[in-house]
């Protein structure tokens, strides 16, 4: 697709917890670079000092790591466009800015905040478009010096052509955009610091990104920044303009954009609940791309293979957690159990752990793990799943208990103990059968046999394979506890 090599960039800012939506954004530039063997940049935008933090930044870096996600080109790493964090290249934005301000590609604008909102306001009540009106666009010597001479601070503005900009975006095709609906903007504000309409290019610029893949919120600015290139062209700044593609808005609840207060938004969210890196990048590629008709569940690796750029849907993606769940859960499927036992490890401890530490049977986890890794969605559902192991007691669930204890429960429970006392416990099967017949005696099904019998020995109502929870628990605490439950009911 690139004349020449492929070079894409990740350009997050520090600010706050990552975005689903910013990780999808990472992973269709990241899979581009390595489908095509070119080279992907991670680069900071850190100019907002009152916005940005450290601990945002350790934690970008963190999230990648955590995603899999390897980078050719920025922090930690280097390269041979370093500083890779904006806040590092502050010399480099303003010569260019003075390059462009000398050239005549920009000019100082003395119009205050209240000057601007009135013609503004102006402009609507007219009918007209209410951008930036140009007032100091040809100032005179005699109006500059009259400005300065009042001590009015200024921003620069970059000079917008006075024709239509086209170009064909990679996602939407053709798009063109008006003079009047794209003013001259402001590149650095009136205390010098450089805005992010004028850094963005300029590092893009700079560092040779062919290709531009970004949300669709940024299209509005893209006109500005290929009159912006233009100009750095021409002062020789810049070697060319790179194609651009947006990317659709990933939508939440209601058809809104999924913003950042969203709860399902948060990255973090993911990470706490257990889904794996592999899981959740797979549903996010398909926010907008698909793999095939007949195929949801792939790995990254062959979706490197396969992804590019052209099979991207300009549509609004709609974030559905169930089927990220479902997608997650395939892959749990998928791990080696041995890696799958290991990866369960945070979810077995505190603070995820309600039993005593001393009382975590490893013996037990290893020979129940397969069982559970064909029930869960996420890792974190694993601690629930198995504490029935591990505590002295079940868990105490009132609304589990109710539901299960209908009709005669001690009655029923009463003879599956006996028939459960005389199975053979190094057989599931056996204990099926124990309960089963114990079933049959008081006119019930398997399924409605076997819930008391859960409750009592589990605390819950649905959870692992009972059987062969049974066998792993042990005869004399699992009889213990029906014994338990039976005592409970007759009080």
């Amino acid at each position: 697709m690139a004349n020449g090599p492929v070079r894409v960039r990740f350009c997050p800012s520090p600010t706050g917890n990552p975005h689903v939506g910013l990780v999808r954004t990472a992973l269709f530039n990241w899979a581009f670079a390595r489908h095509h063997g070119g080279t992907f940049v991670f680069r900071i935008e850190d100019t907002d000092a009152a916005r940005d933090s450290e601990e945002s930044y350790e934690q970008l870096l963190d999230s990648l790591r955590w995603l899999g996600f390897t980078w050719d080109e920025g922090p930690e790493v280097g390269g041979p466009h370093a500083p890779y964090r904006q806040s590092e290249r502050m010399d480099i934005y303003k010569d260019v800015a003075q390059k462009l301000l000398d050239g005549g590609y920009a000019y100082h604008c003395y119009c205050s905040t209240e000057e601007l909102d009135a013609r503004r306001a102006a402009a609507r009540a007219a009918g007209k478009p209410s951008g930036y009106d140009g007032h100091c666009r040809e100032l005179t010597t005699v109006q500059i010096e009259a400005y300065q001479g009042e001590h009015r601070p200024a921003i620069v503005r970059f000079r917008m052509p006075d024709e239509p900009i086209t170009f064909t975006d990679l996602v939407r095709g053709e798009l063109t955009f008006t003079p009047d609906n794209v003013p001259d903007f402001g590149i650095v504000r009136a205390n010098g610091a450089p805005l992010y309409t004028l850094v963005n290019p300029v590092d893009d610029a700079l560092m040779e990104i062919t290709h531009v893949l970004r949300g669709e919120d940024l299209l509005s600015s893209t006109p500005r920044q290929i009159a912006l290139y233009k100009a750095l062209i021409e002062l020789g700044v810049a070697k060319s303009t790179p194609a651009f593609g947006h990317l659709p808005y990933v939508m939440g609840e209601g058809n809104k954009k999924l913003s950042k207060r969203d709860p399902e938004a948060s990255l973090n969210l993911y990470r706490e609940r257990g889904f794996l890196p592999e899981g959740l990048l797979n549903y996010l590629s398909l926010l907008g791309w698909s793999f095939s008709k007949d195929q949801d569940v792939f790995s990254i690796e062959e979706m490197v293979q396969k992804f590019d750029i052209d099979g991207v849907n300009a549509n609004p993606a709609r974030f559905d957690l169930k089927k990220a769940e479902s997608i997650n859960g395939d892959h749990i499927r998928l791990l080696d159990p041995k890696v799958f036992a290991d990866r369960c490890a945070p979810w077995l401890q505190a603070p995820h752990a309600n039993w005593a530490p001393e009382d975590f049977d490893t013996e037990a986890w290893e020979r129940i793990a397969p069982y559970a890794q064909t029930r869960v969605g996420v890792l974190s559902e694993i601690t629930a799943n198995v504490d029935f192991l591990f505590r002295k007691e079940p868990v105490e669930d009132q609304a589990s208990w109710d539901k299960a204890m209908k009709g005669e429960p001690a009655a029923l429970l009463t003879t599956a103990r006996e028939k459960l006392a005389d199975a053979d416990w190094s057989d599931p099967e056996s204990l099926k059968q124990a309960v089963l017949t114990a079933g049959e005696a008081h006119g019930l099904k398997l399924g409605k046999a076997q819930a008391p019998v859960r409750v009592a020995v589990t605390g819950r109502t649905v959870g692992l394979p009972l059987f062969e929870s049974l066998e792993i628990l042990g005869k004399e605490r699992s009889l213990a506890r029906i014994d338990a439950a039976l005592a409970k009911l007759a009080g």
